[in-house]
């Protein structure tokens, strides 16, 4: 949330609660375990699966209540952004095409798009790490 950084989007034409857990899993290894992990009450969250396994690692569940998307304001904003920004403006002829042009929308939305909440500064500003150039020896 404090971030506004998109860790992931896993497109799928549905997800089941080990995909969720598969997709935690990454970010967990990448990003660390968080405090929290808020949610909505749809089924892959409360999937019994699901919940044993934030709590075996250590996290704890925040969920929204059904009907009041204002206790995740971040996340709704975000959906209205991809959405805006990209969904409504695209005709997805395959699921490998819809998760191709999706990664490369989260990654300008990381890395380029500009964000008022953040000084209009993006989320994750790209790294450039120039090459180590040694001498050519003849």
């Amino acid at each position: 949330e404090h971030s506004r950084e998109c860790l992931a989007i896993r497109v799928k034409r549905k997800l089941n609660s080990t995909e969720v857990i598969d997709a935690l899993t990454d970010l967990f290894i990448l990003r660390g375990v968080p405090a929290y992990i808020r949610s909505d009450n749809g089924p892959e969250f409360i999937a019994e699966a699901v919940r044993n396994w934030i709590a075996a690692v250590g996290a704890k569940t925040a969920y929204i209540e059904p009907g009041s998307p204002w206790e995740n304001g971040y996340c709704e904003s975000f959906n209205a952004r991809l959405r805006e920004e990209l969904l409504n403006g695209e005709v997805f002829y395959s699921l490998r095409e819809a998760q191709i042009i999706i990664e490369k929308w989260r990654k300008h939305y990381n890395t380029k798009r500009p964000h008022s909440a953040l000084g209009y500064r993006p989320p994750a500003l790209e790294t450039i790490i120039p090459m180590e150039t040694t001498p050519i020896m003849h």
